[in-house]
C-alpha cells in the first residue's frame, strides 16, 4: 500500500479507515495480523530552570504545581496498569528543581504567599495572591469547584484592578484562595489514594490555617515521591527513562546558528555567530551524569530539546552513550527530500517508512532515530480533551490499527513502530477530569489488546534495529521543521547577542585568572541556564503568556549573574526588557454595529466592524501542528441581535457538510447553547437550548455558502444591555468534538446599549 489516508471524519488529519474497523472501545473487528503493532507512547516532562541561584529566589511555582499534579499523577497511572509499557523523558533541569524542594528546603514566591497567614498578609502579598492564584484552566480547574469559582468571579479579572478587587475579599476569602489554588493542582488520583486529601477538598471552604498547612505538607510529601516512583517503574522494566540536554538548549543553534537557514534561507541571524560546541557537550554530559546518579544507570535514549536535530550534533550525542533519539515526522520528510511526506489532504507517501527507526551516521558515530506521528500526538494534546474519553481512546487505537494494516506488507517483516510523543504535563489541565478516564481506558485497553503491544522505544530499536540510513539529517525542530521560534526574530536575536557578550566576558575573565574556580563554575552555570530554549520560546511573536515579562526578567537576571559572580558591573542594557512587542490577544473587539444579511456570501463591508478571531494555539506552553475546521470567526451585533460568521479552509457549505453538528456554547449567560444540525446543508435547523432543555419558537437565522453566518436575538438568550457574553464554537462529528474556536478561553463582548455607537464614535 503506497498511501495512507490521514484525514478522518471524526478528527482532523488522521486515518479515515480507523473508526470503521473498530468498536467503540477500540477492539479490532478482524484480527488476523501476524505481528502486534508496537505503540510507543513517549511523555516529555519538562520545566525551565526558574530559580535564581545567586539571590536564592524562585519566582514561578510551575515545577511544584505540575509536580503534584502531572509528574506524580502520570506515574500513578502507570502503577495502575503494570502490563503497560512506555517511555518517559525527564529533563535534568526539572529533576534538579524537584530536588531543590525535597532535599534542600527550597521554596518559591507562590509557596511563600501560600504559607503566610491570611490575616497578616502584606498588601503586596495580597495583590500577588489575587493576580497569581487563578492561573489554572477556568473551565476544568476553577469552575467545577463552587467556592473557587465564587472567588474567581469576585476577583473580576480583566475588569477590576487588583487594588479595587482586594476590598471585596475578607481574610477568610484569601485563605480559601490560598487553599483552592494549591488543591486544584493536585492530581485526581492522589485524592483517590489519600483520605486526608479528600477530606480537605470535600470541606470546600472556610479552612483554618492549620488545615492549610496540612495541605502544604501533603504537597511536599507528594513531591518527595516523584523521583522514587519513576525509579521504581524503571527498575521494574515498565518504563524507559530518557533524558534531554541539561538546561534544554536548542543544540543545533549552540553548534551553528547558521543551521537555521537550512529551513529558512532568508532568516535574519544574530550579530554574533560563534559556535559553542563545548557548551553542547556539557549539556549532554551533565544530563547523562545526573540521570545515572538518580536512576542507577545511564539513559539509552534522548529527546533533543524541542526535537531539534542536525547532522553536526550526532557525534556529541552519541559520545554521551545515547543509542537513539526522537524528533518529528517532518524532519524525516525533509531528510528524504519529500519521498516520505503528506500531501495537503493528509495522505502519506510510503507510510511504512515513517513507522520504523532510521540510522544516521557522522564522523564514525551513529544513532537510531524515531519520528513522531505528529497528527496522533496532537489528538491527545489538543483534540481528545473535548471528547468522550472512552470513545477517544478507542479512536486512537483504531487509528493505530489502521496504520498497522497500511504498512504491514511493506515493513520487512518487522512490526510497525507508532511513536506518539508529546508533553506529559501541559495538556491534562484542559481535560475535564485531568485526563484520568482517557488514560485509564487507553492503558487498560492496550494492555489487553491482541493487535497492539505497548513498548519502550529502547526495546524496539534493540530488537528491530534500523536498516535504513538517512544520508543527511535535516536541521530543524518538531515545530514546522525549523527553528523559527528560537531565532530570526529581532527579540530572539537580541537575546542571543546578549548571551554571547556575557559568555565572551566570562572567557576573558577566565583567561586572565581574575576569578576563583568557584565563581567561574557558577558563572558558567548561569550561561548554560541562559542557553535554555524556554527563554527564546517567549521572545518574538510566536507565543505569549501572562508571565512574558517575568520570563524576560529571569533571562536577563541569569546574564546579570554572570557579571556579578565575576565581580563585574552588568551592562546597563540588561536592565531593559528585551521584549518590545505588544502581546497578541485572542481576538479583537467589535468596533460598531453590523448590518448583516444572512446569506452565506462573503460581503466584506457587512463584517468590517466585527470582532475577529484567527484560529491558532492559544495555549502558550504547547503548539498545535495540525489544523481544524474553523479558520476564522467574526462576531458582533446590532441593537437586537448577536451575529457570527465562520470562515473555513474552503467553501463553508462543503467543509461543514463533513460534520454533524455545530454548537455555539455560552459561558455567559450560563446554560445557553445553540445547536445547528448538519450546518453545511440548506435545511440546517438551529435550536436554542437552556440548561439542556430545548427552547420553543426560536428565531435563530443561519446560512452556509462560501462562509457560515448566524444571527441570534439577544432576547432568546435572556440578555439585556451591558450584560456580558462569553461564548465559544464547537464542531462535532458523530458526537465527538473535532474543533473548538477559540481553542482555549472564550470570545467576549457586552450587549450594546442604545448609546453604543455614540460612545464608540467619541472613543
Amino acid at each position: 500500500m503506497d498511501e495512507l489516508s490521514l484525514s478522518a471524519r471524526n478528527f482532523p488529519d488522521q486515518p479515515a479507515a480507523a473508526v470503521a474497523q473498530t468498536t467503540g472501545d477500540g477492539r479490532l473487528l478482524s484480527e488476523n495480523r501476524m505481528q502486534p503493532i508496537s505503540l510507543a507512547l513517549f511523555w516529555h516532562q519538562h520545566q525551565p530552570y526558574y530559580p535564581d541561584d545567586v539571590s536564592g529566589e524562585t519566582l514561578m511555582p510551575w515545577v511544584r504545581l505540575h509536580g503534584t499534579k502531572d509528574y506524580y499523577g502520570m506515574a500513578l497511572h502507570l502503577k495502575e496498569v503494570p502490563e503497560f509499557r512506555c517511555t518517559i523523558n525527564l529533563v535534568p533541569s526539572l529533576l534538579a528543581q524537584i530536588l531543590r524542594y525535597t532535599d534542600r528546603g527550597g521554596s518559591d514566591r507562590h509557596l511563600d504567599v501560600s504559607r503566610a497567614s491570611a490575616e497578616s498578609l502584606t498588601e503586596g502579598d495580597a495583590h500577588y495572591l489575587l493576580d497569581q492564584f487563578f492561573m489554572a484552566s477556568v473551565d476544568h480547574m476553577i469552575r467545577p469547584f463552587p467556592r473557587y469559582h465564587e472567588l474567581y468571579m469576585k476577583r473580576g479579572l480583566g475588569r477590576d484592578p487588583v487594588e479595587r478587587a482586594l476590598a471585596r475579599f475578607t481574610a477568610r476569602d484569601l485563605r480559601d484562595l490560598q487553599v483552592w489554588n494549591n488543591l486544584t493542582w493536585i492530581h485526581p488520583l492522589a485524592f483517590e489514594q489519600d483520605a486526608e486529601l479528600r477530606e480537605l477538598r470535600n470541606k470546600g471552604r472556610f479552612w483554618t490555617e492549620a488545615e492549610k498547612h496540612r495541605l502544604l505538607d501533603k504537597q511536599l510529601q507528594i513531591l518527595r515521591e516523584i523521583i522514587p516512583l519513576h525509579r521504581e517503574l524503571a527498575a521494574s522494566g515498565q518504563i524507559e527513562l530518557t533524558t534531554t540536554p541539561f538546561y534544554h538548549p536548542i543544540m543545533p543553534l549552540l553548534w551553528d546558528k547558521r543551521s537555521a537557514r537550512q529551513a529558512m534561507p532568508e532568516c535574519d541571524l544574530p550579530k554574533f555567530l560563534d559556535s559553542y560546541p563545548n557548551d553542547a557537550r556539557v549539556h549532554v554530559e551533565r544530563a547523562v551524569a545526573l540521570h545515572k546518579e538518580l536512576f542507577g544507570s545511564a539513559p539509552v535514549g534522548m529527546w533533543p530539546s524541542e526535537g531539534s536535530v542536525a547532522q553536526e550534533v550526532i557525534p556529541v550525542i552519541a559520545q554521551g552513550g545515547i543509542e537513539w533519539i526522537a524528533t518529528d515526522e517532518e524532519i524525516l520528510a525533509r531528510s528524504t527530500n519529500g519521498w516520505i511526506s503528506r500531501d495537503s489532504q493528509g495522505y502519506m507517501r510510503h507510510p511504512e517508512m515513517l513507522y520504523r527507526p532510521w540510522r544516521v551516521e557522522e564522523q564514525g558515530h551513529q544513532l537510531q532515530v524515531v519520528f513522531r506521528d505528529h497528527g496522533l500526538s496532537d489528538l491527545i494534546g489538543f483534540h481528545y480533551q473535548r471528547s468522550d474519553p472512552k470513545r477517544a481512546a478507542g479512536d486512537m487505537l483504531g487509528r493505530v490499527e489502521a496504520i498497522g494494516r497500511a504498512v504491514e506488507a511493506n515493513n520487512g517483516g518487522r512490526p510497525a513502530l507508532v511513536p506518539v510523543i508529546l508533553d506529559g504535563e501541559n495538556c491534562w489541565e484542559y481535560y475535564p477530569d485531568g485526563g484520568v478516564e482517557f488514560l485509564r481506558t487507553l492503558y487498560q485497553t492496550v494492555a489487553k489488546h491482541p493487535a497492539i503491544r505497548p513498548c519502550r522505544i529502547r526495546d524496539y530499536v534493540r530488537e528491530h534495529p534500523a536498516t535504513d540510513r538517512i544520508g543527511r539529517l535535516f536541521a530543524g525542530s518538531w515545530i514546522s521543521h525549523n527553528f523559527a521560534i528560537w531565532i530570526g526574530h529581532h527579540e530572539d536575536n537580541t537575546a542571543w547577542d546578549l548571551l554571547h557578550q556575557a559568555r565572551l566576558h566570562l572567557l576573558q575573565v577566565q583567561a586572565q585568572g581574575n576569578a576563583s574556580g568557584t565563581a567561574l563554575a557558577r558563572a558558567w552555570d548561569e550561561i548554560y541556564i541562559a542557553e535554555g530554549s524556554d527563554w527564546y520560546w517567549w521572545f518574538g511573536d510566536d507565543h505569549s503568556s501572562a508571565q512574558d515579562e517575568l520570563f524576560d526578567q529571569l533571562f536577563r537576571k541569569h546574564l546579570q549573574n554572570v557579571y556579578t559572580l565575576l565581580g563585574s558591573q552588568p551592562p546597563s542594557v540588561l536592565n531593559r526588557p528585551i521584549a518590545r512587542l505588544q502581546r497578541k490577544v485572542i481576538h479583537t473587539d467589535p468596533k460598531g454595529f453590523l448590518n448583516v444579511k444572512v446569506d452565506g456570501r462573503r460581503t466584506y463591508f457587512e463584517w468590517i466592524n466585527a470582532g475577529h478571531y484567527i484560529a491558532g494555539s492559544e495555549r502558550g506552553t504547547m503548539t498545535l501542528v495540525t489544523e481544524g475546521v474553523i479558520r476564522e470567526v467574526y462576531f458582533g451585533f446590532d441593537l437586537e441581535r448577536l451575529m457570527l460568521r465562520i470562515d473555513t479552509a474552503h467553501a463553508a457549505k462543503d467543509d461543514l457538510a463533513q460534520v454533524s453538528e455545530l454548537r455555539l456554547i455560552f459561558q455567559e449567560p450560563a446554560g445557553y447553547e445553540v445547536r445547528i444540525a448538519q450546518p453545511g446543508h440548506a435545511t440546517a435547523e438551529a435550536v436554542v437550548y437552556r440548561g439542556g432543555e430545548r427552547v420553543a419558537h426560536t428565531a435563530v437565522c443561519t446560512a452556509a455558502d462560501l462562509i457560515f453566518e448566524m444571527t441570534i436575538p439577544f432576547t432568546e438568550l435572556g440578555l439585556a444591555p451591558e450584560d456580558p457574553v462569553h461564548m465559544f464554537l464547537e464542531v462535532l462529528s458523530d458526537g465527538q468534538s473535532v474543533d473548538r474556536a477559540p481553542r482555549e478561553g472564550a470570545l467576549e463582548l457586552r450587549v450594546p446599549g442604545a448609546d453604543y455607537e455614540l460612545i464608540m464614535w467619541q472613543a
